[in-house]
């Protein structure tokens, strides 16, 4: 088979399919399977080892964490990379522990994913941007003997719409989904998410989801 080959574990349909295409688009990756549950992916890894295990962290049977145990377990030439939208230090250390050599969160440009894999394939270690901030921000913060990392920060005033708001779009939905949800327009969602990418000081849905759950701003 020409290309690295990538199993691809995403349990929403959608996103699945993004992130295939993404793959699909560079001519160094193949895709091997795409599935949606911890079992398929399961059948998968014992048919053949793909050369990177691209998983989310939540799945409907199970844990794409769990999966990348089996790949170690097994001591298959796979690579496992996570890509997610859990950007929280319990996920990423979580993952690192059990083997992964990449953390993504999913939303990348297809072009950037595919670079990331192909940057895990040449020997490095792709971490999303705002998940390298923090723990640059955290190992200085320990350099410098301040308070605990995980003290309370300043953390920005979000109003009570705000913040109903950032619950919807971290929990997944859509800004179609959330409005009509709050019983608003599309439009004022979409003033909402504005206004909380400026007070976040995020360009991007993946660095305010990773953000929100930092500060404590929601929970899942």
């Amino acid at each position: 088979m020409a290309g690295h080959s990538i199993l691809l574990v995403e349990d929403d349909e959608n996103t699945r399919t993004r992130l295939g295409e993404a793959i699909e688009e560079h001519s160094d990756l193949v895709l091997q399977a795409s599935v949606g549950n911890f079992a398929d992916a399961m059948t998968q890894l014992d048919a053949a080892a793909p050369a990177v295990l691209l998983t989310d962290i939540g799945l409907p049977d199970g844990s794409g964490i769990d999966l990348i145990r089996e790949v170690r377990t097994r001591e298959l030439p796979t690579q496992p990379m996570v890509i997610t939208v859990f950007g929280d230090e319990k996920h990423v250390v979580a993952a690192i522990e059990a083997g992964a050599l990449g953390y993504l969160l999913k939303d990348g440009s297809a072009d950037y994913i595919g670079r990331s894999i192909l940057d895990l394939i040449a020997g490095g270690s792709p971490i999303s941007p705002p998940i390298a901030r923090y723990f640059l921000r955290r190992f200085r913060t320990i350099d410098a003997e301040a308070p605990e990392p995980d003290a309370p920060a300043d953390v920005p005033h979000l109003t009570d719409r705000e913040r109903e708001v950032l619950t919807l779009i971290v929990k997944g939905f859509t800004y179609a989904e959330a409005a009509e949800l709050v019983g608003v327009a599309e439009s004022t969602v979409t003033s909402h998410i504005r206004n909380i990418y400026r007070k976040l000081e995020v360009h991007s849905r993946g660095e305010a989801v990773y953000e929100a759950l930092q500060l404590g701003l929601v929970k899942v």
